[in-house]
């Protein structure tokens, strides 16, 4: 069972940044790890995800240019650098990862989820 907690949320102004971090128990056998969210009232959505085996990334429209995934394998890190944020990006904010295929942005792909960091950008 993997594990993931994340951290760093918390409130910004529109403009800021902020960076947040998902520790994650194990990276043997994952196929990917990704960021999603979700607004009051809305579905969760798919921001932002990387596949560990080689690295390559797939980012929503939305966040394109303005958001940055990475991972430290050594630290069994991932993170999403949030930058130019607006208040439309305020929402709950969750790790995921999966270990089977099919794309790494989709909800239902994914097999194990964080508890979530709450995003408020306020205008």
């Amino acid at each position: 069972q993997v594990q993931l907690v994340e951290s760093g949320g918390g409130s910004v102004q529109a403009g800021g940044s902020l960076t947040l971090s998902c520790e994650v128990s194990q990276y043997n056998d994952l196929d990917s790890l990704g960021w999603f969210r979700q607004a009051p009232g809305k579905e969760r959505e798919g921001v932002v995800c990387i596949y560990t085996n080689g690295g390559s990334t797939l980012y929503a429209n939305s966040v394109k240019d303005r958001f940055t995934i990475s991972q430290d394998n050594a630290k069994r890190t991932l993170y999403l650098q949030m930058n130019s944020l607006k208040p439309e990006d305020t929402a709950m904010y969750y790790c995921a990862a999966k270990s089977r295929g099919g794309s790494c942005l989709s909800v239902t792909t994914m097999d194990y989820w964080g508890q979530g960091a709450q995003v408020t950008v306020s205008s």
